[in-house]
Parts: structure tokens; C-alpha cells; sequence
């Protein structure tokens, strides 16, 4: 009677997944959120001279847009980005295409020429938090950002040049260097509002 013989060692150990949530306590708070809670709120109702706390605005969500005209020429180009940015935000992005078409640039409507990503919640809470802390002060010579990107209506739009500010994304790994804009939506209603909301949670706005 044959023995049964022992399964055979593949090498291969099985990667177990661990998700988010049980690394992260139950009672985890971003620092950002810590910092609106105990700092900003109370900064900005004296300064505005808001009579409830729930007057004080907030940054409802962050989008990142990347545009890729020469995508229409290397896709792998817009495949690359995308995989960029969601190394940066830990979130997949969708692409963004055409409205119309565009004969002079070869471009036909429906085409993938872009890719994005809209955050909420403490996702979009730990983006800002590396943004203001880690990214932008990598920046050569930085002196601060634009404070004249604002919209009217309480958002802010800040450009950058390359992805390479980000330290997840490492220049050995880029297909290619390309800039973003980054959008923070917030509730206020003035720019002088928006400013200052995005100021006390540590955006580095150049002084004049």
C-alpha cells in the first residue's frame, strides 16, 4: 500500500492582508483634525467673530488633477500617472476624457486625457497633513505658496510642477515628469475666509 507522500514545499510563503483598520485604533484621530478642533476653531471665531462653532469653515474634500495632452500619443504615459497618484493618495484615481474634439491637437471627444482623485474624510485629512508637513517644503527653494489662487468662492487651487515632490514617488520609477493641481474645496464663503482656514492648518502661503 502506497504511502501518502507530504505535500511539496512551493518556497512561497502566503502574504496574510491586514487591512487599515486593524492597524489604526479604534480612537485614532488625524492630527490635522486635532489641530481644527483645538486651534482652528476657536482662532477663527474670534477673528471673524463667528457666534457658533459651526459657522467656522471646514475643507470639505481635496482633488488632485493630472492633464496628459501627449497621452493621446503614449497611454502608457496616463496608465503611469495614474498609478502615481494613487501612490500618493492611497486612493484609485479615474480618468478624466475629453468633452470635445479637437482636430488641430488630434484629439477626439470621449478620449482618456487626464486622471483624478477626490478625497474626503480622514483620507483627505492625512493627504493635507504630508502635503503641508513633508511635500512642499521638499520643494528647491521654496518661499511659499501662491496666495492669489483662490476662486471667490471659498476654494483654492495650488500647482505643482513635477510629481517627483511627493517622496513616495521615486525619479528612478517615473515614465515621466508632469505637474498636478490640487484643489481644496472648503465651505467658505470669502477668499479671506478660505485663506485663513487653509493658514492655521499649515499651509505655507508667501508673504508680500
Amino acid at each position: 500500500m502506497k504511502s501518502k507522500s507530504a505535500p511539496k514545499e512551493t518556497g512561497k510563503v502566503k502574504e496574510k492582508k491586514i487591512s487599515s483598520a486593524a492597524i489604526a485604533p479604534k480612537d485614532y484621530m488625524p492630527r490635522i483634525k486635532i489641530i481644527y478642533r483645538e486651534k482652528v476653531v476657536p482662532a477663527m471665531m474670534k477673528e471673524f467673530g463667528y457666534k457658533n462653532h459651526m459657522q467656522v469653515p471646514r475643507v470639505e474634500r481635496i482633488v488632485l488633477n493630472v492633464g496628459m495632452g501627449e497621452a493621446v500619443q503614449n497611454v502608457k504615459l496616463l496608465e503611469s500617472a495614474a498609478a502615481e497618484l494613487e501612490q500618493i493618495t492611497g486612493q484609485k484615481p479615474v480618468l478624466t476624457r475629453a468633452k470635445k474634439a479637437i482636430a488641430g491637437f488630434k484629439l477626439r471627444e470621449g478620449i482618456p486625457i487626464g486622471t483624478k482623485v477626490t478625497l474626503r474624510g480622514t483620507r483627505m485629512l492625512e493627504f493635507l497633513d504630508r502635503l503641508v508637513s513633508v511635500a512642499l517644503p521638499r520643494i528647491r527653494d521654496f518661499r511659499g505658496v501662491s496666495p492669489k489662487a483662490f476662486d471667490g468662492r471659498g476654494n483654492y487651487t495650488l500647482g505643482l510642477k513635477e510629481q517627483l515632490t511627493f517622496p513616495e514617488i521615486k525619479y528612478d520609477d517615473v515614465a515621466s515628469i508632469h505637474g498636478m493641481d490640487i484643489t481644496f474645496v472648503t465651505t467658505a464663503k470669502r477668499n479671506d475666509e478660505a485663506k485663513s482656514l487653509l493658514a492655521h492648518l499649515g499651509m505655507p502661503f508667501r508673504k508680500p
